[in-house]
């Protein structure tokens, strides 16, 4: 029965997999399963430092990871955030956590706009934005994460090898907010 379990799940898909209550318990009190949230679970085999992030795609599956966050998975910027920050469409319900998140939200019509899946296990992926629009957000946003990101995280980008300014000037375009300071800070550093 405990093969059959996602690695990480809730109360609801257990029982509709055809775990009896009783033996979910057990499963837990035996220490098979370690309960990570309220009516959430997960199985010993699972990378104990993706925990938070996969409470947070199973209490909302359109999170992605954004801003510092994702800047730091990319290796961009050497600061480490004290919350996950995570973007949600604008409208929808940002979801309470035991994980410390930082909710965003990102307009609807531009959400999707270099959004990639990184998976966390087998059954479990994660939205997170691809470096170009990771960079352009902390330029969009520098009024509220401070200038210093994103050009500490553009001087990065520019010296990896395929970094394509004019790639990224191109979907730049799409967030008005960004593309004016982006563009004048690649004049800089060019």
């Amino acid at each position: 029965m405990l093969r059959e379990l996602p690695a990480v799940f809730t109360y609801s898909q257990a029982r509709a997999l055809g775990v009896p209550e009783r033996e979910l318990y057990w499963l837990r009190d035996k220490g098979f399963i370690e309960s990570i949230a309220r009516g959430m679970y997960r199985r010993h085999d699972l990378d104990p430092a993706n925990i938070d992030l996969v409470e947070v795609v199973l209490r909302a599956p359109a999170a992605t990871l954004c801003l510092t966050t994702a800047l730091a998975r990319h290796q961009l910027t050497d600061a480490i955030p004290a919350s996950i920050d995570v973007a949600l469409p604008r409208g929808q319900r940002h979801p309470s956590t035991i994980a410390p998140v930082s909710w965003r939200s990102f307009d609807s019509a531009t959400f999707e706009i270099g959004r990639d899946i990184e998976p966390l296990d087998d059954d479990v992926g994660i939205g997170i934005y691809g470096p170009e629009r990771s960079i352009i957000d902390a330029f969009r946003l520098r009024h509220l994460e401070g200038p210093e990101l994103g050009n500490d995280a553009l001087r990065r980008w520019l010296r990896r090898r395929g970094s394509s300014p004019a790639r990224l000037l191109a979907m730049a375009r799409r967030f008005p907010r960004a593309e004016r300071p982006l563009h004048a800070a690649l004049e800089i550093l060019l």
